[in-house]
């Protein structure tokens, strides 16, 4: 168990090092949103995304109320529960309940390609130190950036703040250039998010990015519908 256990926290240390630097970004955004250090790294301790995050904390900037905040976390975060499925499939037979909320906590993007790639079962320990040190990782890296945006110069930390944007920029380009279907949705999110800053400034930040996902998402599934072949393809 504790080979398993240091296993998973050595698979960990890449994502524990890309997290830090980008957690970083993190706490600056949150102390420019005059939040305190404290609800910074609360945020980061209790929440593992990057993206559920930084939307929250603009509907907390925002005064948006705990429906917005709800619906904008589901929306944004639902991803996360198709890949704890996916992984269930491959947990040893020690996995109970009380192991599967916890790791299910800590699923992330990074987390659960590194955990698809074992070839052999998952256990508790190596799911638990593969979890802790990207953990590490995140919060400590807010809790810095947070420190640093309350003491250093507004000029300092609104360049420190476009750390997140641009990790965010580095995702989706790359995919984008090989898919087209993924470029229109990602076209067509910024768009209607434009819309809705410029023309209907009424419309809470957390119900625009509701409403951009779902727009994008559901337009680009009717025109880009799945054919009989790529089902067949992702059956096998």
């Amino acid at each position: 168990m504790k080979n398993k256990f240091v296993m998973g926290m050595r698979h960990g240390v890449p994502i524990m090092l890309g997290y830090f630097s980008v957690s970083f970004g993190f706490g600056v955004l949150c102390i420019q949103n005059n939040l305190s250090v404290l609800a910074a790294v609360g945020i980061s301790v209790t929440n593992l995304t990057s993206a559920g995050q930084v939307a929250g904390v603009a509907v907390i900037a925002a005064g948006g109320s705990l429906i917005e905040m709800i619906l904008c976390q589901l929306v944004i975060n639902l991803r996360y529960s198709l890949m704890s499925l996916s992984l269930s499939q491959k947990l040893d037979s020690s996995f109970n309940l009380m192991h599967r909320l916890f790791v299910g906590f800590g699923i992330t993007d990074e987390i659960f390609a590194v955990a698809s790639a074992q070839t052999e079962p998952l256990t508790p320990p190596y799911m638990y130190g593969l979890i802790l040190t990207p953990f590490l990782g995140w919060s400590s890296g807010t809790l810095l950036g947070a420190i640093a945006g309350d003491i250093m110069p507004a000029s300092v930390t609104a360049a420190l703040s476009l750390m997140l944007y641009g990790m965010f920029i580095a995702i989706i380009i790359p995919p984008a250039k090989k898919n087209t279907k993924l470029l229109f949705v990602i076209l067509l999110s910024a768009a209607v998010s434009v819309v809705f800053h410029y023309l209907l400034p009424m419309v809470s930040s957390g119900f625009a990015i509701i409403i951009s996902a779902l727009i994008s998402s559901i337009t680009a599934a009717l025109i880009f519908p799945v054919s009989a072949k790529e089902r067949g393809e992702a059956a096998e």
